[in-house]
């Protein structure tokens, strides 16, 4: 008896790609921040680093960095260009030399009810209601932890 052979594996197309989708999503979002960011002269990393600090108070460069899912080094000059423009301070900790405290300024803290209404109006703009934004969060969080499990196992 003779197997039948399979053909050559294909990949899945594009559209197909789940990892495509996830990629234009999160371009589309970032985009729609872009005018009203571009208006507060943030990029979206930094806004990103205000809502640390807004939410959490002063923090490490380390807390920060676990928070956002990010490298000290990729964080460093994001926190060099805020400082420079004043809305966040550096001090190294007293008591540790090698860690350093990030503080929200006066200034920075001044941005926060501009970009509450830039949440208001992107999240608006997605035609989703409040349950279903919760609920694709939820999906997209899980599938975060998911795939940072699977990457660690490897």
């Amino acid at each position: 008896m003779r197997m039948a052979q399979a053909g050559p594996v294909r990949s899945t197309s594009l559209d197909e790609q789940l990892c495509f989708a996830l990629y234009a999503a999160s371009r589309a979002m970032t985009s729609c921040y872009r005018p009203m960011l571009d208006a507060l002269d943030l990029t979206y990393p930094q806004y990103l680093v205000l809502l640390v600090l807004w939410e959490r108070g002063e923090s490490t460069v380390t807390g920060i960095g676990q928070a956002l899912q990010l490298e000290t080094g990729t964080l460093s000059p994001l926190l060099k260009r805020l400082e420079a423009a004043g809305l966040i301070t550096r001090a190294r900790q007293a008591g540790d030399e090698r860690s350093v405290l990030v503080s929200v300024t006066a200034a920075g803290r001044g941005l926060e009810a501009q970009v509450a209404q830039a949440q208001v109006d992107v999240g608006g703009a997605t035609g989703l209601s409040p349950a279903e934004i919760g609920e694709l969060r939820e999906t997209l969080q899980l599938l975060s932890h998911r795939l940072r499990a699977a990457a660690g196992a490897r």
